[in-house]
């Protein structure tokens, strides 16, 4: 195994993509349809690094984000950002909620995401 990754994504279609392209990829994947979830599970399993959603249902991807830098124990947890949203505040945002980088789902495909992925946890 390379590695475990949280996909926090309420899209059922895209989540099921990421995940199927992961293993193949030989990662472990653990799934979170929503924000809530999403934070349980990152406290949880201790992923090696988190695929976040912004726009989720119970709570957002900034509320994680959050909440997550509040907690000791998982603040350190590395978050790649995978939004629809792509204005610079959002952008910005995010970054300043401490996400290591942040994905346009328009501009990248699934195998750009998992080329991120994959030289993300390299470093």
């Amino acid at each position: 195994m390379k590695g475990k990754i949280l996909i926090i994504e309420d899209d059922r279609f895209l989540r099921e993509l990421m995940v199927r392209k992961l293993k193949m990829e030989n990662f472990e994947v653990v799934e979170a349809e929503d924000g809530a979830d999403g934070l349980k599970k990152i406290k949880e399993e201790k992923p090696d690094l988190v695929l976040l959603d912004l726009i989720l249902p119970e709570m957002d991807g900034f509320e994680v984000l959050e909440q997550k830098r509040r907690d000791e124990e998982i603040k350190d947890i590395p978050v790649i950002i995978l939004s629809n949203l792509g204005q610079k505040e959002e952008i910005d945002r995010g970054l300043q909620l401490g996400a290591k980088d942040y994905l346009v789902k328009a501009h990248f495909s699934p195998s750009e995401i998992i080329e991120k992925v994959k030289l993300f946890l390299q470093k």
